[in-house]
């Protein structure tokens, strides 16, 4: 379950019509299907709910690479890594939480700026499309 998106202009995609990417975060209760690739858009993050009710923030990164992690910005408690900015620093994915600007490692969902803290960062998986699992 994802939240709303808004549509936006996106490159086509490799895989034939009807042969949509699924991207996938690994959570407690197992593999869990989010959207298609085709609903990501590089820069910009989607929150999605998982089943266990916790948000994940999703992203894709403009080599196709996906990486999920929580949504919950830390230092504020509020639900909103999904909206911050992304970027890199020393060849490492992060989001800027758009409140008070900590940087969350993309991969680990280490924070940059502060290393006695971190948010979950969950496995992602895509299926399907051509050449897909």
């Amino acid at each position: 379950m994802t939240t709303a998106l808004t549509p936006l202009a996106r490159p086509a995609t490799t895989a034939p019509a009807g042969t949509a990417v699924t991207v996938e975060i690994r959570c407690p209760q197992g593999w869990v299907p989010v959207c298609t690739l085709d609903d990501l858009t590089p820069g910009r993050g989607v929150a999605a709910l998982l089943p266990d009710g916790t948000q994940a923030a999703l992203f894709v990164d403009r080599a196709g690479q996906a990486y999920a992690i929580a949504n919950r910005d830390p230092f504020t408690g509020a639900q909103v890594l999904s909206r911050g900015l992304t970027g890199s620093s020393d060849g490492r994915a992060f989001v800027a939480s758009p409140l008070l600007k900590q940087r969350f490692d993309l991969a680990s969902g280490d924070c940059l700026d502060d290393p006695s803290v971190s948010v979950t960062a969950y496995p992602v998986r895509t299926r399907g499309g051509a050449g897909g699992d």
